[in-house]
C-alpha cells in the first residue's frame, strides 16, 4: 500500500501572509491540527500546526520564564520564543523544514517518518507542489479497512489455512517451525510445542492472531525450563 491509497487530496492550506489567527480560525473550523504553507505558485515553503500556536502572547499564553532560565536559554532562544510568541504572520510561526513524501512512498515508510520524527502529518509532494496529506488518522483508517480486506481473502478450508499459518512463521526469522505443530477447523488454530522464551511463545501466538482466516487461537505451547548450573 502506498501513501496515493490513504492520502487526503483535498488538502487544506494557507499562504505565508496569512494571519496567525486566521490559521487558528481555519484549524479549528475544519477540525485539523496542522496545515501546509504554499507560495503562491502552490510550492510547499512551509507547515504550522497547533503546537506552533499555543503559546502566543494574544491569547495569553505565552511562557514566563525564571531569570535563570532566560539566562540559560541565551539572547539567541529567548530573542526565536518571542518571535513565536508574538508574531502576526504564518511566515514568522511557521516550520520550514517539512518532512515530506512522495505519493509512491510505501506507507509503512510513512509510519517511521511519524514516528521517529514525533510529528502527526506528513505533506504528500510531487514536483515541489502538495498533492495529499497523511496524518495519524488516515494511517488508522488504512489499518481498519485493511482488516475487512482480509477478511474477504481467507483461506476457504482447514488446510489451506493451516498452510497459510505456517507460512507466516516461516517467515519470521525467530521462528523454528520444526519444534512446533499446528492444526487448523472452523478458523480456531490449535499450538503445541515448545518454546524458549515467553516473549516468543506470545510472538508465535501474535503471528497466528495476525493471519487472515484465524478467528481463535487456542494456545497450548510449553516454555522450555531453564536448565540451573552448579
Amino acid at each position: 500500500m502506498k501513501a496515493s491509497d490513504i492520502m487526503v487530496t483535498n488538502v487544506v492550506t494557507v499562504t505565508p501572509d496569512r494571519s496567525v489567527q486566521e490559521v487558528a480560525e481555519i484549524l479549528l473550523a475544519n477540525r485539523i491540527s496542522g496545515v501546509p504553507v504554499v507560495d503562491a505558485a502552490g510550492r510547499l515553503v512551509g507547515i504550522v500546526s497547533e503546537g506552533d500556536l499555543m503559546r502566543h502572547a494574544d491569547a495569553g499564553t505565552a511562557h514566563h520564564r525564571s531569570w535563570w532560565l532566560r539566562m540559560l536559554m541565551g539572547r539567541e532562544g529567548l530573542a526565536a520564543e518571542y518571535v513565536k510568541e508574538h508574531a502576526r504572520k504564518v511566515a514568522d510561526v511557521m516550520t520550514r523544514d517539512v518532512i515530506t513524501a512522495t505519493p509512491d512512498t510505501p506507507v509503512g515508510d510513512i509510519a517511521d517518518l511519524l514516528e521517529r520524527n514525533g510529528i502527526k502529518r506528513v505533506p504528500i509532494v510531487r514536483d515541489g507542489k502538495v498533492v495529499g496529506i497523511i496524518s495519524r488518522a488516515n494511517l488508522l483508517q488504512a489499518l481498519a479497512s485493511m482488516r475487512k480486506r482480509m477478511a474477504a481473502e481467507v483461506p476457504t478450508d482447514d488446510a489451506a489455512l493451516r498452510e497459510s499459518v505456517l507460512n507466516q512463521l516461516k517467515s519470521e526469522p525467530w521462528m523454528r517451525t520444526s519444534l512446533i505443530n499446528v492444526t487448523a477447523h472452523d478458523g480456531k488454530v490449535d499450538l503445541w510445542g515448545i518454546v524458549d522464551s515467553a516473549t516468543e511463545k506470545k510472538a508465535i501466538r501474535v503471528a497466528v492472531e495476525a493471519t487472515p482466516g484465524v478467528r481463535e487461537v487456542n494456545d497450548a505451547m510449553i516454555v522450555r525450563p531453564l536448565v540451573g548450573t552448579a
